[in-house]
């Protein structure tokens, strides 16, 4: 059940976990340029509350930034605290 996804539509993007066509976890993010995003909103449904969801979604953008070569910046309070908490992510902020 952790086969989270991306999409970038335009500007906007996100990493979700999707069920029944029912989005359960997401954490969105705009495009500033070409190589930098700003991670902005993380929010997990109630049924996967406590779980680790957050992380694994953080897990997965700072993967498709490293792989991309995109930089990320931070708005999101859960995003900004687990890169203050981990120094092994933070190769991906700008």
């Amino acid at each position: 059940m952790t086969d989270i996804r991306h999409e970038e539509v335009g500007h906007r993007g996100s990493f979700f976990l999707e069920q029944d066509s029912k989005r359960l976890a997401e954490m969105t993010y705009s495009r500033a340029n070409a190589a930098l995003v700003i991670i902005d909103h993380t929010e997990v449904s109630k049924e996967l509350a406590g779980q680790g969801m957050g992380r694994t979604l953080l897990d997965a953008a700072v993967q498709w930034a490293r792989q991309t070569k995109t930089k990320v910046m931070v708005t999101c309070a859960f995003a900004n605290a687990q890169f203050a908490k981990d120094p092994s992510i933070r190769d991906v902020l700008a």
